[in-house]
């Protein structure tokens, strides 16, 4: 039996790439997983229903469990009906997986009101419809004497922790996902409820689309894949397992490397008695950095 045996999984954004990999595993370990993707094109648009239905197919013909749901979860009601469809279908909900995502890439001086729409929807609008309704259930059903063990999986980005130029749209998403895990992490845990993050590196649509990272994600024959997304996986399935005690954490992983992240944190204090003066501030902060703090190491 694996170690997911009868728990009960909604995996966003699952119809490929991450999500699919995700949802197969799940599904191994022995989750029954509702597998969600409106099947959109990396950039929002279109729909395609084949997806979700080709990794149900493939989950059922392993011997797994799985059900398809074609809803867009930046869609306030869908996002409540996913959860009410994983209850109604297979009788509880342990495990939610917020994978979906798109990228409309541009720099701040071109990007478009609907390319940053679409991206901060489909993102953060998406994360919270997912987590709002799912934490509802966990809520009724603590307040009502059931015990909730439960776990989520945020998805978060490097760009997001770090900053990648392009992405204005994406990154500020991708922050704003790490502060929500923080926040729902902290709030949930009183129902039996963890809440974690992880920022994958890995060969999706996504990334072979963000400027200057396509070349750099081959790979070659006879060595390990460092980004084959079904290395990410069973970092998902470790924060799924019932018997983990991670909560408010965020994981970034490329291939066999995990860093675990922290927030803001202070790097330096300057005190000075009442108000400062701007000719004060001159020389207490005259040290600081005259340009951004550099990418991401080693992508």
């Amino acid at each position: 039996m694996g170690s997911l045996t009868g728990r009960v999984a909604i995996v966003t954004g699952a119809g490929r790439g991450l999500g699919r990999e995700h949802a197969l595993l799940l599904a191994a370990e022995g989750a029954k997983v509702v597998v969600n993707d409106p099947g959109v094109a990396g950039d929002g648009q279109g729909a395609d229903e084949s997806p979700a239905h080709q990794v149900v197919a493939e989950i059922r013909a392993a011997g797994g469990q799985a059900v398809a749901d074609t809803g867009r979860v930046d869609d306030f009601a869908a996002a409540g009906a996913l959860v009410d469809r994983a209850v109604a279908t297979f009788g509880e909900l342990n495990l939610l997986v917020n994978n979906a995502g798109i990228t409309r890439d541009a720099t701040v001086a071109t990007m478009t009101e609907q390319q940053w729409d679409s991206v901060i929807s489909v993102h953060l609008k998406g994360h919270y419809a997912m987590l709002h309704h799912a934490a509802a259930h966990w809520r009724r059903r603590a307040k009502a004497g059931h015990p909730v063990k439960a776990s989520v999986i945020n998805t978060s980005s490097g760009s997001g922790l770090r900053g990648n130029p392009g992405q204005l749209n994406y990154a500020a998403a991708k922050a704003g996902i790490a502060a929500m895990t923080v926040v729902a992490a902290r709030e949930l845990e009183r129902y039996g409820v963890r809440v974690n993050s992880i920022a994958p590196v890995a060969r999706t649509r996504m990334t072979l689309d963000t400027p200057g990272l396509a070349a750099k994600l081959g790979s070659r024959e006879g060595e390990f894949d460092t980004w084959d997304p079904a290395n990410v996986s069973p970092l998902v399935a470790w924060l799924a397992a019932e018997n983990c005690l991670a909560n408010g954490q965020m994981l970034m992983i490329r291939g066999g490397r995990i860093d675990v992240y922290e927030g803001w944190t202070v790097r330096e204090t300057h005190e000075h008695e009442g108000r400062w003066t701007p000719a004060d501030l001159d020389l207490a902060l005259a040290g600081l950095p005259s340009s951004a703090p550099p990418l991401i190491p080693s992508l």
